[in-house]
C-alpha cells in the first residue's frame, strides 16, 4: 500500500480529517488539484462561516482556531427570521442557555488558511497539489486511484472530500440527487451607517432572500439570493451602485451601505448522496451532502462528518483492525446519514416553502413564521442545537 488513507480533496474537510488523523499509526495522503499556492494563500471569497459551538470545539481540537486572526472572528449574538413585511418574526437568541454569542463568524479563507497551517509539516501526512484523479478502482483488498499526471496510488481507505459534485462519488457508482435550483447566490461583504447589534436576519422578502450576517465594527456579510438571469445584472454593477441596490432591497434598515470587499456570485445546488460508503471508500463534506446556505449548516455537517469518520478509522487501527472494514464504514454512513437527513429536508423544505410566490405558499408561510413566534420550546431546541459542544 502506498498509504493507509487517500483523501481526495483538500478543502476544509478532506485537511480536517487529515489532522484529525495526526496522532495515528496511519500514513495520509491528501490529493488536491489546487495548486500548493492556492491552499497556502487562499484568495477571499466572499463567504463567512456561521461556526457552531461543537465546530468551533473540533477546530480547537484540531489546532486550527489558534492560527485565526482575532479580528476575522466576529459575534453572531442573535437570529431572526423574517417574511415580507409581516411583523411576525422568528428570533433565537442564546439567554436561555447560558448567554454568549450564538454563533462566531470566521470567513471562508481564514478557516482554510488555518487548517492548511495545521497539516503543513505533519509527519504522516503527503500532500499532492496540483493534480486530480483521472481513474480509480477498488476491490475488498484495496482502493486503487490512477492521478492524472499517470501516478497510481494504492490504499487501505478511500475517502471523497471534492465538493458536492464530486469527481470520486461518480467514480465509485454512487447516485447523487442533485438539485439545480435556477438562482444565484451573491455575497458581499458591506460597510453601513447603522448598528447591527450582533443580529443576524434571513428576510424572506418577496421574489428575493436577503440575509445579513454580523461583522466586526459596522459591516455585514449581504448574502442575496435570486434568480439566476436577474442576478446577472446585479452582478454587473460598479461597486458603488451595488452598494445603492443593497441598501434599496434592504430597505435602508440598516443605513446607507457601500461594499467593503469584492462580490462573489455562486450558482445554488443542493446533493444528497444515495450512500455515504462503499467497498473501501468513505464520503465527507459537501461530497456526501451539499447543504443549501440559507441555514449556515453546510460547513459544520463537513467538519462533523470527518470527525465521525476519524473517530472509527482511528480506533480500527489502535486495535490493529481494517479501517476499511464493510461494518465500520456502514457504522458511520448510518451515523451521518441520522445527522444529517432532518437538517437536509428541513431546509429544503423551509427553501421551497418560502420562495414559493403562489398565494397559498404565501399564507402558509405566514402562519408558519406566525406560529413559530408563539411556540418557545421549538425556539430553545434549535437553539441549544447551535449552541451544542
Amino acid at each position: 500500500m502506498d498509504c493507509d488513507v487517500l483523501i481526495v480533496g483538500g478543502g476544509p474537510a478532506g485537511l480536517s480529517l487529515a489532522r484529525s488523523l495526526a496522532d495515528a499509526p496511519l500514513r495520509v495522503i491528501v490529493v488536491e488539484k489546487q495548486p500548493h499556492a492556492a491552499l497556502e494563500a487562499p484568495g477571499y471569497d466572499g463567504r463567512e462561516i456561521a461556526l457552531t459551538h461543537r465546530s468551533i470545539g473540533t477546530l480547537k481540537a484540531l489546532g486550527a482556531w489558534d492560527l485565526l486572526p482575532p479580528e476575522d472572528v466576529s459575534p453572531l449574538d442573535e437570529a431572526r427570521v423574517l417574511n415580507g413585511a409581516s411583523p411576525f418574526a422568528l428570533s433565537f437568541d442564546p439567554a436561555s442557555h447560558g448567554g454568549g454569542p450564538l454563533s462566531l463568524i470566521v470567513p471562508n479563507h481564514r478557516i482554510r488558511e488555518a487548517l492548511f497551517r495545521t497539516v503543513e509539516h505533519q509527519p504522516n501526512l503527503t500532500l499532492l497539489a496540483g493534480v486530480g484523479v483521472a481513474a480509480l478502482k477498488t476491490s475488498a483488498r484495496a482502493a486503487e486511484v490512477t492521478l492524472d499526471d499517470g501516478r497510481t496510488l494504492s490504499a487501505k481507505l478511500l475517502v471523497a472530500a471534492d465538493s458536492r459534485f464530486s469527481g470520486v462519488r461518480d467514480r465509485l457508482g454512487i447516485g447523487a440527487e442533485v438539485n439545480r435550483l435556477g438562482r444565484s447566490m451573491m455575497v458581499c461583504r458591506v460597510r453601513h451607517d447603522g448598528e447591527h447589534h450582533g443580529v443576524a436576519t434571513e428576510w424572506f422578502d418577496h421574489y428575493q432572500t436577503l440575509a445579513m450576517l454580523p461583522l466586526n465594527g459596522r459591516r455585514s456579510s449581504a448574502v442575496l439570493t435570486l434568480p439566476a438571469a436577474e442576478m446577472d445584472g446585479i452582478a454587473a454593477l460598479d461597486e458603488a451602485a451595488l452598494g445603492a441596490e443593497l441598501t434599496r432591497r434592504y430597505q435602508g434598515k440598516l443605513g446607507r451601505m457601500e461594499v467593503d470587499a469584492s462580490a462573489h456570485v455562486y450558482p445554488l445546488a443542493t446533493t444528497w448522496s444515495r450512500h455515504f460508503a462503499a467497498t473501501r471508500a468513505a464520503l465527507i463534506g459537501d461530497a456526501a451532502v451539499g447543504m443549501h446556505p440559507v441555514t449556515a449548516h453546510g460547513f459544520n455537517l463537513g467538519l462533523q462528518s470527518q470527525a465521525t469518520l476519524a473517530k472509527l478509522v482511528i480506533a480500527a487501527a489502535q486495535r490493529g483492525r481494517d479501517i476499511a472494514a464493510p461494518s465500520l464504514l456502514r457504522r458511520y454512513e448510518m451515523t451521518h446519514r441520522l445527522a444529517s437527513r432532518p437538517i437536509y429536508a428541513a431546509t429544503n423544505w423551509l427553501v421551497r416553502l418560502y420562495t414559493d410566490e403562489r398565494p397559498g405558499a404565501r399564507i402558509a408561510r405566514h402562519a408558519t413564521l406566525r406560529a413559530g413566534s408563539r411556540l418557545p420550546l421549538a425556539r430553545q431546541a434549535i437553539t441549544a442545537m447551535l449552541m451544542q459542544r
